[in-house]
């Protein structure tokens, strides 16, 4: 039986448990859900009360959910563990699980999978918001990986759904934006792998504007093995954690891997590292270089995400092309001088692979922008809160020339700035298929903020609303 949970009591705090600190979760009751029966009692249980349902694992996207007042929160952490069938290239995972685990159970088998930047994100909804690998410049959106989906829908039946059980579900789940019950365990094809380049160099901050132009003429030609990011960080002082050199001043970091697909391939992976690395070190000597031969699992850490939950407010971009002067831009709201309070400002290489549609895949199978900006700031008071708010709101003027008006969901941290990835006829289609899967609309508020049309930002909670006084 599950345990319905109230504010208060221990299950609550456990089941409402979120990765990013400033952006809490109060429902009004919440369980824990550990197994496919358990989920199904709590649709029992939300139908009987009357109550929406929202759905949650790890917490990292906390900051981009609806109000839960009045709703059932349920959290899925499903038992059962990693399973890997090598010979297929195949996983079975659990919802709730993290890209960690993964990792962990296919490399042993020469495997990995198109994971995110930190070994804590949860696989479920990553996946279904798209993702954006490291691997993704060979391999394309992580979505693409997924064979099957296990969800409870609002009928209490347990589905399977893969291109022949339901094509049309499963062409709206695979980036539509949630909505349509809770999924509870995901199939995924894993990637053959072999060594990898993967590390983070870091500069002082003052090498930026002789580094970034290089940066980015490198990432115009380069090679689809390779996935970089470059950041400007304000690291906080951390003994023991954060080495005293890289948080004594603002810093550029380049960071992410260059992977290659077996021993054959991984000549052509040194080399590309080191055309990448080689002349960024011949402009100045980095103050730290991790970059290295590596196995796969190292770039589970490479772009040094928290370990533990902290306070985060995040703001995203798809950018154009970064001509002369967009370049000078970011530097000038993001570098040494600009007053930046954004413990992070990140330029992510797109391109390559994300660009290219799968013929096979779901409503969203590709971005095709050349950069991602992220944003990251720390508010540990209403002071940094406000300072950390205005400065987003400077650099997307800065960047407004560049900005394509769209977002790649798993970069979109804040529920206050919905751009829509996907065409009004999608969304059309997609609404058609979630009123055809969810009729009662219980799980209308868990539709994810960047996925609503432009302009319509208060749609959900009107939602929420009729489904409220039916």
């Amino acid at each position: 039986m599950i345990r319905v949970a109230r504010p208060g009591e221990a299950d609550y705090a456990s089941a409402t448990q979120v990765f990013n600190l400033a952006a809490p979760l109060h429902p009004a009751v919440a369980v824990t859900a550990r197994s496919v029966a358990q989920v199904g009692e709590a649709v029992e249980y939300a139908a009987a009360h009357g109550m929406p349902v929202r759905v949650h694992g790890a917490g990292h996207a906390s900051a981009t959910s609806a109000p839960m007042e009045g709703c059932l929160l349920v959290r899925t952490m499903i038992d059962g563990g990693v399973e890997v069938d090598a010979s297929r290239r195949v996983a079975r995972v659990p919802a709730g699980t993290s890209w960690g685990a993964v990792v962990e159970a296919a490399v042993p088998h020469g495997l990995t999978a198109p994971h995110g930047s930190s070994p804590l994100v949860g696989v479920v909804g990553y996946l279904l918001r798209g993702g954006l690998s490291f691997y993704g410049r060979r391999t394309g959106l992580a979505v693409n990986c997924l064979r099957a989906i296990e969800l409870v829908t609002s009928d209490g039946k347990v589905r399977r759904v893969d291109a022949s059980s339901d094509p049309d579900l499963w062409w709206a789940i695979r980036g539509g934006g949630g909505g349509f019950g809770i999924v509870t365990a995901v199939e995924i094809d894993l990637l053959p792998m072999g060594r990898v380049v993967t590390g983070a160099a870091f500069w002082p901050a003052e090498d930026a504007a002789r580094l970034l132009p290089r940066w980015a003429e490198w990432t115009r030609h380069a090679p689809r093995a390779a996935t970089t990011s470059l950041r400007l960080m304000r690291l906080p002082t951390l003994p023991g954690i954060i080495p005293a050199e890289l948080s004594a001043g603002p810093v550029l970091c380049i960071d992410g891997a260059v992977s290659s697909t077996g021993e054959d391939d991984w000549p052509n992976a040194l080399s590309h590292a080191e055309e990448l690395l080689g002349p960024l070190r011949s402009i100045a000597a980095p103050i730290v270089d991790s970059w290295r031969p590596a196995t796969a699992e190292a770039v589970l850490t490479a772009h040094l995400d928290p370990p533990e939950p902290v306070p985060t407010s995040t703001d995203h971009l798809l950018l154009t092309e970064l001509d002369d002067d967009g370049l000078r831009e970011f530097l000038r709201v993001t570098g040494p001088g600009s007053g930046s309070p954004l413990v992070d400002a990140e330029l992510r290489q797109l391109g390559g692979a994300f660009a290219v549609p799968d013929p096979a895949g779901g409503v969203l199978s590709h971005v095709d922008a050349p950069y991602a900006y992220v944003g990251a700031g720390l508010p540990d008071s209403a002071e940094t809160a406000a300072a950390i708010a205005q400065h987003h709101a400077v650099v997307r003027t800065a960047l407004g020339r560049w900005d394509t008006g769209r977002t790649a969901p798993t970069f979109a941290g804040r529920r206050e700035h919905p751009q829509g990835h996907l065409s009004p006829s999608q969304l059309a289609r997609v609404d058609r298929i979630r009123e055809a899967v969810d009729p009662v609309r219980m799980f209308a508020g868990d539709i994810a903020a960047h996925h609503l049309r432009p302009g319509s930002p208060d749609r959900i909670d009107r939602e929420v609303a009729r489904h409220d006084h039916r």
